[in-house]
């Protein structure tokens, strides 16, 4: 993937976190910001967008519900 891909990437799950959580882009960017998520999503962006839409927004929640776990 092009640096451009993995950033269409990571605005399309930042799209679709706000949506799912009802928050401003603001805020779903800090709060993905806040637990690595976008970190994440850059690092591993080559196997994450093969998946759904669905199954990102699960992996997401899980990493930051470990991520609440570990502070």
């Amino acid at each position: 993937m092009t640096k451009q891909d993995v950033a269409y990437f990571i605005s399309f799950c930042i799209e679709q976190f706000k949506t799912k959580k009802g928050l401003s882009g603001e805020v779903a960017m800090l709060e993905l910001d806040k637990y690595g998520v976008l970190r994440y999503l850059s690092d591993h962006a080559e196997i994450l967008h093969t998946q759904s839409r669905q199954w990102l927004m699960e992996d997401i929640e899980k990493f930051i519900e470990i991520r609440k776990g570990n502070k």
